[in-house]
């Protein structure tokens, strides 16, 4: 299963599953926001991999972004002792992007150092 995070891009549009899932053919479950994300995750587990947008089109006061959604799998894995799902990142934000690839990057060297 790939869990799909973008509020604009349609993983059933265009080839977007195909250049960007970290897995081959995925099941493709598709979120827009922070609660759906988090929602899915509860009721779910994690997925097999997650493709993160940064700008998830929240411009509330406490904006969600996809940052956000990869703390809260960092959160998650910790509490679990898990690794982090195969990932990527399509977002046009690349700043954002970095920080969801650092953020996810630390927490695997993390989980795969400790013995």
């Amino acid at each position: 299963k790939l869990l799909w995070l973008d509020d604009i891009r349609n993983p059933f549009e265009s080839n977007w599953v195909q250049i960007f899932s970290p897995i081959s053919n995925p099941e493709v479950i598709w979120v827009k926001s922070y609660t759906e994300f988090t929602n899915y995750i509860m009721q779910n587990g994690l997925p097999d991999a997650i493709c993160f947008d940064h700008d998830l089109g929240d411009i509330s006061e406490n904006e969600k972004t996809g940052y956000d959604c990869a703390k809260y799998i960092v959160d998650y894995c910790l509490d679990n002792d898990l690794d982090i799902p195969k990932f990527n990142i399509q977002s046009d934000n690349g700043p954002g992007g970095d920080n969801i690839r650092m953020l996810l990057n630390n927490y695997h060297k993390f989980y795969t150092s400790k013995g």
